[in-house]
């Protein structure tokens, strides 16, 4: 890495000493951004493939999420919901209208959140079919990450999220990825309320569903009575190149959660429930301070309406397309990758067995080069940019990459 000026330093010297020591940020301390590109603190240049974690689905500084913001900041910015207000009004109409399928949304401010409200609302509905509590089962998968409270770290099937955090509440089931002849088998048992999956996979290595998998969970959840939660919040939101992810495996769900890019950097998160579920949860069942916020509310209408274009959602298929071509180009004279998977711009370069644990070293190689790039565990380059990402920003950042990695097979 490169050296800081002193105000950098003693910057990040602030995180090290004050920070609950969760975090290992990389050495760099970020002033500002401008569409695909970010700026640190001493000037220097980045191009962003991480998009804050697939958030900045615009980008930075995009002028109508900064209008929408500013607007609203000289109006509201809290009313907490014992009152109404305009911005969540329509941005829960619009989320509707925008689904196909939900009848109520339910607004909380993260992905986390947007999980526990609807692990909530299966136990509940459950509840009401006169269940009881040990055949209120939910089933996740292997490699999935639902969030970080203590119900959704639990339907996190990872133990390395979950040590020590034991006792873990119960009533989940794991299965493994795409594997159809499990699934079948986990509904014998005639205990299951709810199949919840990612349609692709995030932080366990960008995997999406196997073409029919989705579908197959459908037909199991109507055949046994149970419901199906799509976790579409690093997924969703105009990511694999529709909307909504799901519309790719042409299965309808019960309830979906987003988060991430509804809010383009702004927090929010969204639980949208179909009509087996819209009236489950009366007066009092679940609540937030701050879910559905005046501010977050503003800005989300505005990413709802930009992420759903046909000209952004072209522009995803467009540059997953550039991604894919660049990423072949580099591997056929690198040979660093077996596979790059994923869906539009929700894209995965899998790392070979002789590269495979150095994910986060190529990242720094990445960030030395002017290239701020994520992993999905340690053996994956994640590639997430902001959806309108153009053409000379891919190429640029594709040639950094490059460097980056012959510079990583250098040391």
């Amino acid at each position: 890495m490169h050296s800081h000026d002193p105000s950098a330093q003693s910057l990040i010297d602030l995180g090290k000493r004050y920070w609950l020591p969760v975090y290992r940020p990389r050495d760099v301390v970020l002033d500002h951004g401008k569409g695909a590109r970010v700026w640190d603190t001493q000037g220097r240049e980045y191009i962003d493939f991480g998009a804050g974690i697939a958030v900045n689905a615009l980008g930075h500084q995009d002028p109508d999420l900064l209008e929408a913001l500013t607007t609203q900041a000289h109006k509201l910015w809290h009313t907490s919901n014992v009152f109404y207000s305009e911005p969540p009004l329509h941005l829960a109409e619009e989320l509707v209208a925008a689904s196909g399928f939900a009848e109520r949304v339910f607004l909380c401010n993260s992905g986390t959140e947007a999980n526990e409200a609807a692990i909530k609302l299966v136990r509940k509905w459950a509840s009401s079919q006169g269940r009881e509590a040990d055949k209120r089962v939910i089933v996740t998968f292997r490699g999935s990450f639902h969030g970080r409270t203590l119900a959704a770290v639990t339907a996190t099937a990872q133990p390395k999220y979950q040590e020590g955090y034991e006792p873990l509440p119960g009533g989940f089931r794991y299965l493994d990825f795409n594997d159809v002849g499990a699934l079948e088998a986990a509904f014998a048992h005639g205990d299951v309320a709810a199949v919840m999956l990612e349609p692709v996979q995030g932080e366990g290595g960008v995997l999406p569903a196997a073409p029919g998998f989705i579908k197959r969970v459908r037909e199991l959840c109507d055949q046994y009575g149970a419901l199906m939660v799509l976790d579409e919040i690093q997924c969703g939101m105009g990511r694999t190149g529709s909307l909504f992810a799901y519309v790719q495996d042409q299965a309808i769900p019960d309830i979906v959660t987003l988060a991430k890019a509804l809010g383009c950097g702004f927090p929010i998160g969204a639980m949208l429930v179909g009509p087996k579920v819209a009236e489950t949860m009366q007066f009092g069942a679940h609540g937030t301070t701050f879910g559905g916020n005046p501010l977050a509310a503003a800005v989300a209408r505005v990413a709802l309406r930009k992420l759903s274009s046909a000209e952004v959602l072209a522009n995803v298929q467009h540059q997953s397309q550039a991604l894919r071509d660049g990423l072949a180009h580099i591997n056929a004279s690198l040979d660093l990758f077996d596979e790059v998977r994923g869906r539009g711009l929700m894209l995965g370069a899998v790392l070979k067995d002789a590269h495979k644990g150095k994910a986060g070293s190529v990242l720094d190689h990445a960030a030395a080069h002017g290239l701020l790039l994520l992993q999905a565990g340690p053996d994956v380059l994640r590639f997430v940019p902001a959806l309108n990402i153009g053409d000379a920003d891919i190429a640029e950042g594709l040639q950094r990459l490059e460097a980056a990695l012959r510079s990583y097979l250098a040391t």
